[in-house]
This record gives structure tokens, sequence and C-alpha cells, in this order.
């Protein structure tokens, strides 16, 4: 059997030396999730034994690991299935992969989320541990003596988040556990990295330098004790939605090269939902419709899709859009190609209010809405440039989801102070 074409990038070669701990940090786009999924299946194929667990600190369903990641490479190495074009190794299922009859075996596990699943797996000859900012510290002395194999490994991925947490304090604070291979890697050392990507690189280099360092060069977040948002985590939401909530979409509008959004939250109780998203700088009024609802499957179609945007099917069951108000030629436009669209109603201290109401919720962003975490993240109050004193004054940048937000929830805030609806209202596809 030929082995598979498949080229590492020079960054990644260590991957293939032994180490106890192999930890690869650094900022968006260094493509080190794309690297660690390939060795791993390429290793499967050369060893023809391997039984490794591919973990994260919350997993509640197969959809939110590294499962599609390894499948794809597994296909792009022709390693697949014989009826995608592959050779038969790999066998894919709803469940996991397999290989070589079943002697290569790739779980997939939450750590927080299914700790008693992780304790009881036996004999694992390794796990990778893909977004470790994120991982605590209870979930990694969970997981250190569970891959205890002679020879095992436990890699590590991840972009920076703060100083303090457990995996940077592993690694990056002091003195490494013994065995330790460390290494950053970034944009610059990813062969392929899209062009897409370098046109938001870039955006944000023009535009905030500290959201840039972080996101794209890997350092920390720096002030921390500025940003705006506290009350948030990421989680896949799929199971925690109650069915029957309303889908409330808001969206923004991008001026020269600021970005043109929608977003789709969710309220329930006293805790806000966000489950996705749609981004693009650039945005021309004539892309707009395909960037919110994907293609349009009818007959006499009003607007093509020249980008393969995917769209939100709640925007194409005909959700209602909140937008703002400063593009009315946008909202009639979208309107006329049959989208359920009004403007927000602003008015004085309609931005305070609300950030404040967002603030009041418990906040749960799904990892899919990656724009969405990030601005969360850099959505600062302003600073003494003399003093580096807090003012109470919000930063307008890095907010443009937020913003969305904002006009999504609008109906919310102002018509049921004090208590909040959740569920019923019809849809009407487009």
């Amino acid at each position: 059997m030929e082995p598979p074409k498949l080229q590492l990038p020079y960054a990644f070669r260590e991957l293939q030396e032994p180490s106890r701990h192999k930890a690869f940090h650094g900022g968006r786009g260094g493509g080190k999730s794309w690297a660690y999924a390939q060795e791993l299946i390429i290793r499967g194929w050369e060893r023809r034994e391997l039984r490794w667990l591919c973990a994260r600190e919350i997993q509640k369903s197969i959809n939110a690991s590294v499962k599609r990641l390894m499948e794809d490479r597994i296909k792009a190495a022709g390693l697949g299935p014989v009826a995608d074009g592959g050779n038969g190794f790999y066998h894919i299922t709803d469940r996991g992969i397999t290989g070589n009859d079943g002697k290569v075996q790739f779980l997939f596990s939450g750590l927080r989320s299914n700790p008693e699943n992780v304790k009881s797996m036996e004999g694992l000859d390794g796990a990778w541990i893909e977004e470790a900012n994120t991982v605590s510290q209870r979930s990694i002395n969970l997981l250190t003596p569970t891959v205890r194999k002679e020879g095992s490994e436990l890699w590590w991925s991840w972009n920076r988040r703060h100083e303090k947490d457990p995996v940077d304090n592993m690694f990056l604070s002091g003195a490494p556990p013994p065995r330790s291979l460390i290494r950053k890697v970034g944009w610059q050392d990813n062969p392929w990295f899209s062009e897409v990507l370098r046109e938001e690189m870039e955006w944000d280099k023009s535009r905030d330098m500290d959201k840039y360092l972080h996101v794209w060069e890997g350092h920390p977040v720096k002030h921390s004790e500025a940003q705006v948002f506290k009350n948030w985590v990421v989680e896949d939401i799929d199971d925690l939605v109650p069915a029957g909530c309303i889908a409330r979409l808001g969206a923004d509008w991008g001026f020269s090269i600021d970005p043109t959004v929608v977003i789709e939250c969710y309220v329930f109780g006293r805790t806000l939902y966000f489950r996705r998203e749609a981004y693009k700088i650039r945005c021309t009024i004539d892309d707009t419709p395909a960037l919110f609802a994907g293609s349009d499957t009818r007959e006499r179609k009003r607007w093509e899709n020249r980008y393969g945007h995917p769209g939100l099917e709640s925007v194409r069951q005909g959700g209602r859009i909140v937008a703002d108000s400063a593009r009315p030629e946008t909202i009639k436009y979208l309107r006329d190609r049959g989208f359920n669209i009004l403007s927000a109603k602003k008015g004085a201290r309609s931005v305070e209010e609300g950030v404040e109401f967002i603030k009041s919720f418990d906040v749960v962003i799904h990892p899919d809405c990656t724009h969405t975490v990030n601005e969360f993240t850099y959505y600062k109050y302003k600073e003494d440039p003399l003093t580096d004193e807090i003012l109470p004054i919000l930063a307008d940048r890095d907010n443009h989801l937020v913003d969305a937000a904002r006009y999504a929830l609008e109906g919310v805030r102002k018509a049921h102070r004090g208590r909040i609806s959740t569920c019923g209202g019809a849809v009407i596809p487009l």
C-alpha cells in the first residue's frame, strides 16, 4: 500500500519525534489543529495500532469535537472509505473513527462534560487536547494519570488567552513538566494561510493593535480589567436551548473596511445564548442577502451567492432581523428580496443600556461563533492614556456583533423590562 502524500508544515516537524508533552501555542491561522490532525491520521496508518483520545474541556456532542477535521484530513490523504475515493483504511461512523480492523481508534470526549468516560479509558497511546487554554486544572489532573502507557504522549494546542490559564502556567511559567516540547507557531508558519484570514488580520492590525497581537501573534490578553463583558463562557449549546425559543436576529452594516454581520441568539430565563453568526469584511450590498441567508433556492432567484456563503437557517425561515438604522437603503434592498427586516429604534444612551442589558444575563457562546468570542474578549472601556485609569466610556471598536446583539434584543429589553419572553411566534419562509 502506497504511503499517503501529505505535507506537514516545517514548523511542526518535531511532532514526529518522541516527547511526553508536545505543547504548540500561538495565534490564529497557524495551522495547529490541521497539523495535529494530519500527523495523527498518518501515525495511525504507519503503526497500524494506535489508541488516541481527542479531547477538549467541554464536548456535549461529537459535532463539537475535532472529528470533522480528522475526517477531512483522512480524505485528503486518500485513506478514507472507498466510496469517497480512498483506500478504505479508515472507517468513519457517527460515533468515531477506526482503522485497520479496529486496531486504530480515535476517541472523542469532553474532559469536564464526561470525566468518568475519560477516567475509564485504558491503553491510550496519547491524547490531543484541543483549545487547551479553556482546560481547567482539575481536568489536567484527571487526564495526566489516565494517559500512562509507556511511551504515551500528551499533545496540547491552544491560542493563548490569559497568563493565569492552567495550560499557560504549566508550560510557559517557570519550569515545564519533564520531556516537554514547547513551540510557538503562527500564521507565518502556515504555508496555506488563506487570503480571507489575511484580510481579517490586516483589518485587526489597522484597528486594534492589542487585539491583533493577541489573536494573530499569540500574545496573552492585555488590560483584562477593562473588558466590558465578564459574564460569558464558550460552550456547545445545541442541547441547552429549549425547544420553541425564538431565534432573535440582529444585523450591523459595514462601512469602508468594517464587517457586515448578522447574529442569532436566544433568551431563556436569565441566560442569553449565541448560536450562529455571519461576518464579512467589505461585503457589498449585492452580496449581503447571500451572507445572511445563503443561496436562494427559488426558481426565479433574487440574489446570487458568488462566495458560497452558508447563511443562517433562521434567516431563510423568515426570522425577523432588527438592523442598524444607519443604512435604510440596505434594509430596503433586503426587504425587497423577501427578508423580514426592520430598523432598530435608537435613542439616547441606547448603546449603554443595550450593553448593560447583555451584561445582566449569563451568556453562553457556541464555539462556532468565533468573531463573537473575539468581541466579547476585546470589547473594552476606554482608558486614560496618562493614568491608565479605566473610564466609564465604551470604546467604539470590536463591537459589530455586540451592536447586532443589542439590536436583536431591542424588543425584549424595551417591551419586557423585568421579565423575559422566550417562546412563541410564527416563522414565514422566504
